[in-house]
């Protein structure tokens, strides 16, 4: 009855009031959701990590003066890095281990890259309570294993990282890592 009175004009300038209310409602949300978007992207961006920490993601290790048999460390986001070029026997004696005998069974091979089984490259933080280990250096004491050797509570490491004896539940933990050349690594 409300559309008799106001004549057949009224009805079609209902129903495009109708579509420019949505269209005006539209616009009004959108500008809405950009004006949040905007506020929001400051905060979202202030998360991102700053320079210095992106500096600190990734080191580069030159691997040509570091003797067979010898070892270095690296600092890698804050932690020391062990890196060792592994003489043969020490390959192989890693190499003849019995995987039963380890308290965190893992192959030799799995914890170097293939092809490159000289380096071994392991994070220098000792699993039972995180000490540096010692055994980077020819008068530090490498243990019983020939690898890495922790005093404050005797954990011993083999040369492929792994541990053998003491409270230590795991092996020293592997960063990611790659090959730039055969002279050099990108770790992180």
């Amino acid at each position: 009855m409300a559309n008799d009175t106001l004549g057949e004009g009224a009805a079609h300038l209902t129903g495009e009031s109708v579509k420019r209310r949505d269209f005006l409602d539209l616009v009004a949300w959108s500008m809405a959701a950009a004006g949040g978007a905007s506020l929001a992207w400051p905060f979202i961006a202030q998360m991102n990590p700053s320079a210095d920490v992106l500096a600190l993601s990734t080191t580069d290790v030159d691997l040509g003066p570091i003797p067979e048999g010898q070892a270095i460390t690296v600092v890698w986001q804050g932690k020391p890095v062990f890196v060792r070029k592994r003489t043969a026997a020490e390959i192989k004696e890693a190499e003849d281990v019995p995987l039963a005998s380890l308290r965190d069974p893992q192959t030799d091979q799995s914890r170097v890259k293939p092809g490159k089984d000289v380096w071994l490259v392991v994070i220098g933080i000792c699993t039972h309570l995180g000490c540096v280990p010692g055994g980077n250096k020819p008068t530090e004491n490498r243990g019983p294993f020939g690898g890495w050797f922790c005093p404050c509570h005797g954990s011993a490491y083999d040369t492929s990282g792994r541990i053998r004896q003491g409270p230590a539940p795991l092996n020293l933990a592997l960063p990611p890592y790659e090959f730039q050349s055969d002279t050099s690594i990108r770790i992180g």
